[in-house]
């Protein structure tokens, strides 16, 4: 479990010093003159007082000057500085004290023309819950101080659950909460399938369970030649004693752990942990690929992209590592950069202060540290002219959506609306959003009816279109098109919402589903293709069913009906739990929580007596009893 080192929150700082007015240039020669030549950080503000950058450096003075006195010639910081109507600074003591500062003053502000890893929190570690007395194993995204070890990080989710499913073929543990545990009271399929040797019901062997938790923990950080000598130890001397069964067994561990390690890659002949970094640029564009290697062998990668940057590569990766080891991302042996960097002593020094053990911060020029480099800039440029071709794709499929939709511009942001409910009870609305042909989930949203009884999906439209489009009028923030999920009578409600509230600046269309064709001589089931419903156009445009521009239309359609119905199931599931607990007097949602994490769900807490009800934790008899009969009339009424 890694540590928090992230150092003071608000380190010494001896200095303040605030310019209001720096497009006065008397008042600016004045200020910048009293710039002190040292270690610190300093703040950019806008005419709002909003942060707009935050910066660190060796000597203030000289840097902050840079910026107003024309010394550096860079197009962004020209466009940079021309934004800035007052800039603070504050002086430490180190140079380590101000990259500490930088770090949390990001993290506070979220400048926004500092570089930002927007996809930081994608990777994954797998958690070891070693004070269970049956560990699990558990892929997770968040770090906690539980006493738990971890493994990691690894880039792909989905990779590491098909290793886990692999290896749990080779060594059986449980995979079930810790809730579900409690209340088995039979092994489950996965004891069927050799999977678990099902703790939960039956006696285990205690010291064989640890012993394939230890195993299993050996083949994902990669030792496999160890664990093949203790397996080939153990095979031989059952085999030796006769016990044929277990040396089969045995042998059978031994080949699938052949066939596993066969996928992974060795890069050094050392088992060292490393964070190599590696980059590819044309102009502005940049890419940048971090591959992680873990005991000596290649784990995963993950990759960074950039658009419009000046900055110089040792700029981009001095950025790029104070934001990149945020948090609870577990610090490695080594950095390995492709650049040298001015301060590389000073990060070293404070990543290994968080780490607990020392840390370098390298830029090899030879051996096997540079082939890992030239490794990562060759993936970071693969990744590069992926990412373009993509990009020319989703510019062609706009395009193409644009043409035979006979739309103003290419919709490059697309707002699609869907209704759910069930037999009009719980109606909700979802809008989601993308964003040059990607989802854009940040600006998904979900609504609740309130002026609509029962089944009435135009209404209900209509509600939430005058919402959502109300404060876009506000805002001033609208899309370049709006899309619902129906035929002419949602695509009408659509325009008459756009003409109340004088909206004429957005595309509008409705996507009506498939629907069977008539036909007493056909001798099987045909449906219509999907049909694209235009304002002031009878009849509908019909996409090729290959069409690219049709398949972004379903696919955004698609996510607005999943989003609704998530939405839906979750109303429905709070309006299950609240018939029940929520009506009792006395009962919070923390004892809510309780019970229902003791019993594992409400059909058992209803089924429990009230000695049991009394024995968890925080409830008393007389309120076990209050609960028993606030319980009992659903209970008779589901009957």
């Amino acid at each position: 479990m890694p540590e928090d080192h992230s150092g003071p929150a608000d380190p010494a700082v001896e200095l303040r010093i605030a310019i209001t007015r720096p497009t006065d240039a008397l008042d600016l020669e004045s200020k910048l003159a009293t710039l002190p030549a040292r270690p610190g950080v300093y703040l950019l503000r806008d005419a709002a007082d909003e942060v707009v950058y935050v910066g660190k450096a060796k000597s203030l003075r000289s840097r902050v000057r840079s910026y107003f006195r024309g010394g550096d010639e860079r197009a962004q910081v020209a466009f940079l500085v021309n934004r800035v109507a007052r800039f603070e600074t504050l002086v430490t003591r180190n140079e380590k004290e101000a990259l500490i500062l930088e770090n949390n003053l990001i993290k506070q502000y979220k400048p926004r023309y500092n570089i930002r890893l927007k996809d930081d929190k994608s990777y994954v570690s797998v958690k070891i819950e070693d004070a269970h007395r049956w560990p699990r194993l558990v892929v997770t995204r968040k770090l906690a101080r539980d006493g738990s070890r971890y493994l990691g990080p690894f880039s792909s989710a989905w990779s590491v659950r098909e290793t886990l499913d692999a290896i749990r073929k080779i060594f059986p543990i449980r995979n079930c909460s810790d809730t579900v545990f409690r209340n088995r009271a039979r092994p489950c399929i996965e004891y069927q399938i050799k999977r678990c040797p099902a703790p939960c019901c039956l006696p285990v062997d205690a010291e064989e369970y640890a012993r394939n938790v230890a195993q299993t923990v050996e083949l994902l950080e990669g030792r496999n030649q160890q664990l093949v000598r203790t397996l080939t130890e153990r095979m031989q001397a059952a085999a030796e004693a006769l016990r044929f069964e277990e040396a089969a067994r045995l042998r059978d561990q031994l080949r699938a752990i052949e066939t596993t390690a066969q996928r992974q890659q060795a890069v050094e002949h050392w088992g060292r942990d490393q964070d190599v970094f590696g980059l590819y640029r044309e102009g502005g564009a940049v890419e940048i690929q971090v591959l992680f290697v873990r005991q000596g062998k290649l784990t995963g990668s993950q990759a960074y992209a950039f658009d419009d940057l000046e900055l110089g590569d040792d700029e981009i990766f001095a950025a790029v590592l104070t934001q990149f080891y945020q948090g609870d991302r577990p610090v490695p042996d080594a950095i390995v950069l492709p650049v040298a960097l001015e301060d590389a002593e000073v990060r070293a020094e404070y990543l290994g202060e968080r780490r607990g053990r020392q840390v370098e911060v390298v830029c090899p020029q030879r051996g096997a540290r540079l082939r890992l480099v030239e490794m990562a800039r060759d993936n970071a440029r693969h990744g590069f002219a992926e990412r373009r071709d993509q990009g020319a794709q989703r510019e062609r499929m706009l395009a193409e959506l644009r043409r035979r939709l006979h739309l103003r511009s290419a919709p490059k942001r697309i707002e699609c609306f869907d209704i759910s409910n069930i037999q009009g009870n719980l109606t909700v609305a979802s809008m989601v959003t993308f964003d040059e042909g990607q989802p854009c989930p940040a600006r998904y949203r979900r609504y609740r009816i309130r002026t609509v009884a029962g089944s009435d999906d135009f209404a209900a439209m209509y509600e939430v279109l005058e919402r959502r489009y109300r404060r876009a009028k506000d805002d001033n923030a609208f899309p370049d098109l709006l899309m619902v999920d129906g035929g002419k009578g949602q695509l009408n409600v659509a325009v008459e919402v756009l003409r109340t509230l004088e909206i004429d600046s957005i595309d509008v269309i409705g996507l009506a589903k498939t629907r069977v064709v008539r036909d007493a001589r056909a001798t099987a089931v045909r449906r219509s293709d999907e049909r694209v419903f235009l304002p002031g156009r009878k009849n509908p445009v019909v996409l090729h069913r290959t069409s690219t521009a049709l398949f972004l239309l379903q696919r955004v359609r698609d996510e607005a009906h999943r989003f609704a119905i998530t939405y839906h199931r979750e109303l429905r599931r709070r309006e299950r739990l609240h018939s029940g607990l929520e009506d009792i007097a006395g009962v919070g949602p923390e004892r809510r929580r309780l019970l229902l994490r003791h019993f594992g769900s409400l059909r058992r807490l209803r089924g429990a007596t009230e000695a049991e009800i009394a024995a968890v934790p925080g409830i008393s008899s007389r309120l076990a009893a209050e609960i028993r009969r606030g319980l009992a009339a659903p209970a008779a009424d589901s009957s």
